[in-house]
């Protein structure tokens, strides 16, 4: 079998799918991907950034295993000026989300505050009042649960506006643009498997 891997800098508004409704942006339209070839997990229809995609199982499942621990890293634009209070709590593993119908505590986290990020406009842009404020802030976690990173800067009082997944392990956008899809060679992907 010949595995194939495809890094994809999803953009606002698409599906992390193949199928969905008529109206709906999906993976398909983006790039002529091979027929089994699959999203190793997801990014919400308004969140950006990072999607590894592969037919190699393997591969998927130490990525998405809780053993292997592989950092993901958001950027994330919150509205107002977040203070460090706010960043120790997103750090401290002691939040409590709603996760399938029941509250669990998050893992450790590592936060820090970091300049506006030189990246497209979002289209359409975010809302934007002129009264309040927005910061950014880089966000590393080390597991994946639904709409996570939204549901911890909420409960800091620091709501999420723009969410960019900018890293999955060694891999990040670099100069990806919204939608560009490139291909990786199994050697690359070798390199990283073991580790």
């Amino acid at each position: 079998m010949i595995y194939r891997y495809f890094l994809l800098n999803k953009p606002y508004g698409c599906l992390s799918q193949f199928t969905g409704e008529k109206d709906d942006l999906l993976l398909g339209q983006l790039f002529n991907f091979p027929k089994d070839v699959y999203s190793i997990g997801r990014l919400d229809k308004d969140s950006e950034g990072l999607l590894l995609l592969t037919n190699d199982n393997r591969f998927k499942t130490k990525v998405l295993s809780k053993e292997s621990k592989w950092e993901k890293e958001y950027w994330v634009q919150v509205e107002n000026d977040i203070n460090q209070e706010a960043i120790l709590l997103l750090e401290s593993g002691i939040i409590e989300i709603e996760h399938k119908g029941s509250q669990v505590r998050v893992a450790k986290a590592r936060c820090k505050k970091i300049s506006p990020p030189t990246i497209n406009e979002r289209i359409p842009p975010i809302r934007y009042r002129k009264s309040i404020p927005t910061s950014w802030i880089s966000l590393t976690l080390t597991e994946g649960k639904n709409r996570q990173v939204r549901k911890m800067t909420a409960k800091t009082g620091f709501p999420t506006l723009r969410l960019i997944r900018y890293r999955i392990g060694p891999f990040s956008l670099k100069d990806l643009q919204p939608g560009d899809v490139i291909e990786l060679e199994e050697k690359l992907i070798r390199e990283h498997f073991d580790s």
